[in-house]
């Protein structure tokens, strides 16, 4: 597949259908080309938010568990590929579900030439899952594939999910996270294992999204950047949710993080001060970042790029002191 092969037609149904919820009704691959020309170009951009999510869990120092990873409404395979790549050690092997035959195959061919040492199936309900990895499938989830979702992950050792960064999709995935909390403790995105600070009625008007960046050299292709401009797409705004999970083991395989809160959405810049919407396990909050208390770190905090789980301490909402817990200096 190279860019002189993109064919408009197929991308721009494929378009119209996620955006108008059409793709909700059922399988809307009708050929492997369209996932040849999906995984091209719009896969690729969700690949970047992946790389996002998975750069800072392995930050943190973060791995899944050994054993087989599933890939759940796999479609063109990104979401394996991309989880694989990050822990190679880690994936013994691979299944894939969707309910299209072709995009399981799809994926599957792709996931095979990327890592052809690496055994690839279709998954057997019943089969040990280590590792359930799920992308942008809310909002196509009726009654019954949300059961046997919810059964699929009561039987992984962790979940890795990413979906789009709308208000209606987050609100979703905050509710999925509160669903699965007792069995689970949440690594990502949230900082605290209490009940999601979104749910208090004073926080009805925000929700916990997050932005990754793209990488450095798109914005000079003039492939991607003609791309972009065609599909109606900024490709430098890549607004994500997300929910990463491990099963609770005694004694816990997560220690609390004492004093440490997460930046959701995009800080608001002004000369003498950084204000952010900030969760943490007391309340989620709009904090004052006087520039002076950390300079090099507060100035650069309006990049995609720049750290977003900070430790802080804070009075009557202005932060008092201010540091990034990932950073060696």
């Amino acid at each position: 597949m190279t860019w002189e092969d993109l064919d408009w037609k197929i991308l721009d149904r494929l378009r119209q259908g996620f955006l108008s919820g059409a793709a909700a009704e059922g399988p809307y691959w009708q050929s492997t080309e369209d996932l040849a020309q999906y995984d091209f170009t719009f896969a690729e951009r969700i690949g970047w938010k992946w790389d996002h999510v998975l750069r800072e869990l392995r930050q943190r120092g973060w791995v899944p568990p050994t054993g087989p990873l599933l890939d759940w409404g796999c479609g063109s395979g990104i979401a394996n590929r991309r989880a694989v790549a990050a822990w190679p050690e880690a994936v013994t092997e691979v299944s894939l579900f969707d309910h299209s035959l072709l995009a399981q195959d799809y994926a599957a061919n792709r996931l095979r030439e990327a890592t052809p040492d690496l055994p690839v199936r279709s998954w057997e309900r019943g089969s040990k899952i280590a590792t359930v990895v799920i992308s942008h499938v809310v909002n196509e989830l009726d009654a019954d594939a949300a059961e046997d979702l919810q059964a699929t992950i009561s039987a992984a050792e962790a979940v890795i999910w990413l979906e789009p960064g709308t208000s209606d999709v987050a609100g979703d995935l905050v509710a999925w996270r509160e669903r699965l909390r007792p069995d689970f403790n949440v690594i990502y995105p949230c900082p605290h294992q209490a009940a999601c600070g979104m749910l208090a009625p004073e926080n009805a008007r925000h929700w916990c999204h997050h932005f990754a960046s793209p990488p450095g050299e798109v914005g000079a292709d003039s492939h991607w950047v003609k791309f972009g401009q065609r599909a109606g797409i900024d490709l430098r705004s890549l607004p994500y949710s997300a929910l990463v999970l491990q099963r609770k083991t005694d004694p816990p395989n997560t220690p609390p993080e004492s004093g440490c809160g997460r930046i959701i959405g995009r800080p608001k810049v002004s000369k003498p001060f950084t204000r952010v919407l900030a969760c943490d396990e007391n309340a989620v909050q709009t904090l004052e970042l006087p520039k002076r208390l950390a300079p090099a770190l507060i100035k650069k905090l309006d990049r995609p790029s720049a750290p977003r789980r900070l430790r802080w301490t804070y009075q009557n909402g202005i932060v008092t002191q201010l540091s990034d817990p990932n950073s060696n200096g």
